[in-house]
C-alpha cells in the first residue's frame, strides 16, 4: 500500500494536466519567527471556510491566496481581500503561489479534503483541515502518515476541543471519579439524511465550476440538492451526521480515555441506501485495554431522541451527548454541561484532578505550532485515529452483517467482504493517486 502520491506521475504543471493532481516543487519554509506574519492560502472560502478565514485574519496573519470553485460563495471574501490572488483550481493555485505560502487552510466538502491536503503536505506546507479529516479511512491514513513524515504543524477543525467544560470532563474521567470506565455512549440527535434522489436536471449556475466541485468523484448532473450544502448526506460527497458530528462528540471519550483504534466494529440502522446517508444509525466499537485502562465499548448513535440507555436510567438527552459508565458511577455530559451520577453519592465530593491546561485559542494553537511551539491539540496524530474511527462507523453500517474485525496497522477488515470495499475510494480518471 502506497503512503504517498506518486510524484513521477504527478509532478506536472496544473495548467497542462487540467484535471490531474499537481504537487509542484515549492520551497519548504522554516518555522515563522514570533513576530513574522504567516502567509496563508485558503481553499474553500464559503460557509465554514469563511469562518476559518475570518479567524485567521483576526490573529493578524496574511492572506496570500483564495481558492473556491463557486464565485458567488467566495464573493464576499474576494471583495474583502482584494490583494489576495484568486483561483478556482487549487492545483493552479499551488502552481502559482507555492513558494510564497507557509500554510494552507482547507474547508471544502468532505470528498475534496484529500487531494489538496496531500498536495500541501507534499510541498511541506503546514495544514489546517476541516473535519472529518477526509472522506475515507485510507485517505485519512495517508494524510496522517505524510504529515508526520514532513514534520509540519497540523490541526483538524475540532474547535470544541478548547471548551472548558470538556476539559473538566476529561479531568474527572482521568482522575477516576467514576472508577473504571468500560462503556461509553455518545450521540447526535435529529433525523437528517435520506435525501430525495433528484429527477430533474437544472442548468449549472454560471458562478459554479461543477466539474471541479465534483473533483475525484464519478461525475453526475448538477443539482442544488448536492451543492452548496446537501452534499453532506450523499455517500459520494459526504459522511452523514456521523461524519458531521462524530469528530466533535467522540473527541470527548477519545481524549478522556486515550482511545485510538478499535479492534471490532458493528452497526445497525434503517435499510442501507446506496446513494444517501441514513436518518439514524447505531455503531458499536470495541477498544482493547491500553496501559492502565480496561477494554472499552464505545457506542455511537444518530438518534433523534438519543439512545435507549438514557431512558433506562431516566436521563435526558437535552444538552448532552455522552454518557460514561464506570464501576463507581456515571458521568453525563455535553459540550457545556456535566453531571456525576448518582447525584446523592457525588454531592459535595472533592475529587482531585490533574488540570487540563487552558487553550490559548484553537487557531492560535496552530499558529503557535507553525512558529515552532508544541503541536496543536488536534494535530493529525491525534485526530487521524479519531477520524478513522468515526468513518469506521459508516463502513460498518453500509457493510451490514454482524460487523467485522479491524486491523488498523494494515487497514484490513476481516469477516465482512463488503467492508473491505469501503476502506479506499476509487478516484475518477485524472485524480488517481
Amino acid at each position: 500500500m502506497s503512503h504517498s502520491i506518486n510524484r513521477r506521475d504527478m509532478m506536472k504543471s496544473a495548467a497542462a494536466v487540467g484535471t490531474g493532481l499537481f504537487l509542484g516543487t515549492g520551497i519548504r519554509r522554516a518555522h515563522a519567527a514570533a513576530n513574522e506574519k504567516i502567509d496563508l492560502a485558503f481553499i474553500g472560502i464559503g460557509g465554514r471556510g469563511a469562518a476559518n478565514l475570518g479567524s485567521m485574519v483576526r490573529l493578524g496573519e496574511n492572506v496570500v491566496a483564495l481558492c473556491d470553485v463557486d464565485d458567488a460563495r467566495a464573493g464576499k471574501a474576494y471583495q474583502r481581500y482584494p490583494k489576495a490572488r484568486k483561483f478556482k483550481d487549487f492545483r493552479k493555485m499551488y502552481d502559482a503561489v507555492a513558494k510564497q505560502v507557509d500554510a494552507v487552510v482547507i474547508s471544502t466538502p468532505d470528498h475534496t479534503h484529500f487531494h489538496p491536503s496531500m498536495a500541501a503536505l507534499q510541498l511541506g506546507k503546514h495544514l489546517y483541515c476541516e473535519k472529518p479529516m477526509a472522506h475515507s479511512i485510507w485517505e485519512v491514513r495517508q494524510m496522517t502518515d505524510l504529515a508526520r513524515k514532513q514534520k509540519v504543524a497540523t490541526q483538524l477543525g475540532v474547535q470544541r476541543h478548547t471548551i472548558p467544560n470538556v476539559h473538566r470532563v476529561v479531568e474527572l474521567i482521568q482522575a477516576g471519579a467514576i472508577g473504571t470506565v468500560t462503556e461509553v455512549h455518545s450521540w447526535i440527535g435529529g433525523n437528517r439524511g435520506m435525501s430525495k434522489v433528484p429527477t430533474n436536471r437544472p442548468d449549472v449556475p454560471a458562478h459554479l465550476d461543477w466539474d471541479l466541485w465534483q473533483g475525484p468523484v464519478a461525475p453526475r448532473p448538477y443539482h442544488s440538492t448536492y451543492c452548496p450544502y446537501g452534499w453532506r448526506f450523499w455517500w459520494d460527497y459526504g459522511t452523514g451526521e456521523t461524519g458531521n458530528w462524530g469528530c466533535h462528540i467522540l473527541d470527548i471519550p477519545f481524549w478522556a480515555l486515550d482511545l485510538d483504534y478499535p479492534t471490532h466494529v458493528s452497526a445497525s440502522g434503517p435499510p442501507v441506501h446506496s446513494l444517501t446517508t441514513p436518518r439514524s444509525m447505531a455503531t458499536h466499537m470495541k477498544f482493547p485495554s491500553k496501559g492502565d485502562r480496561s477494554e472499552v465499548m464505545l457506542h455511537w448513535y444518530h438518534a433523534q431522541k438519543g439512545p435507549d440507555i438514557l431512558r433506562k436510567h431516566g436521563l435526558s438527552a437535552g444538552g448532552n451527548n455522552t454518557l460514561f459508565i464506570g464501576s463507581e458511577g456515571m458521568l453525563l455530559c455535553g459540550f457545556s454541561k456535566r453531571k456525576l451520577l448518582p447525584e446523592a453519592k457525588f454531592q459535595g465530593a472533592k475529587i482531585e484532578v490533574k488540570k487540563v491546561a487552558d487553550s490559548p485559542g484553537f487557531y492560535r494553537e496552530w499558529t503557535a505550532a507553525i512558529r515552532g511551539g508544541g503541536p496543536a491539540t488536534c494535530h493529525f496524530d491525534y485526530s487521524g485515529p479519531l477520524t478513522e474511527t468515526v468513518l469506521l462507523g459508516n463502513v460498518a453500517y453500509r457493510a451490514g452483517g454482524d460487523g467485522f474485525g479491524w486491523d488498523h496497522k494494515t487497514l484490513t477488515a476481516t469477516g465482512n467482504p463488503r467492508a473491505s470495499g469501503l476502506i479506499k475510494p476509487a478516484f475518477r480518471a485524472g485524480w488517481q493517486v
